[in-house]
């Protein structure tokens, strides 16, 4: 599966509600990470309407870097910091923010960017930082 094929079937999970956005990004590369199914939806359930329920990090960004700080599998363990930095910054020039009541729009009745497309967003901006 390639990048814009994980974007798309990440994005599908979670607008049919059959994940949150952490579990729909990290689902998509359960085929690439040395956990199981049911250990990666446990991991990920708490991260359900941005970390902090909307007042923190966006849960589709949290399971993009979830993904890539399985260093051994992915990248070999170099520069952690850095990718997840780079991640970050992709997604937030792709979403508009990184927050997630920034991204829905709470307080200021503008949503930037609806969790399907930020989980898309996530798995996209994944796949920029690794190269694929």
């Amino acid at each position: 599966m390639n990048i814009e094929e994980r974007a798309a079937a990440a994005a599908e999970l979670k607008a049919t509600g059959k994940c949150n956005c952490t579990q729909s990004v990290v689902k998509v590369f359960e085929d690439k990470l040395p956990i199981s199914v049911e250990t990666l939806m446990k991991l990920t359930a708490g991260y359900a309407v941005g970390m902090g329920c909307m007042e923190s990090t966006c849960g589709a960004l949290i399971g993009a870097v979830m993904v890539f700080d399985v260093p051994q599998v992915l990248t070999d363990g170099k520069g952690t910091p850095r990718i997840s930095k780079e991640l970050v910054q992709s997604f937030e020039n792709r979403c508009g923010a990184t927050i997630c009541k920034d991204l829905k729009g709470i307080g200021t009745g503008k949503a930037l960017c609806p969790c399907p497309e930020c989980v898309r967003n996530a798995v996209l901006s994944l796949g920029e930082v690794l190269g694929e």
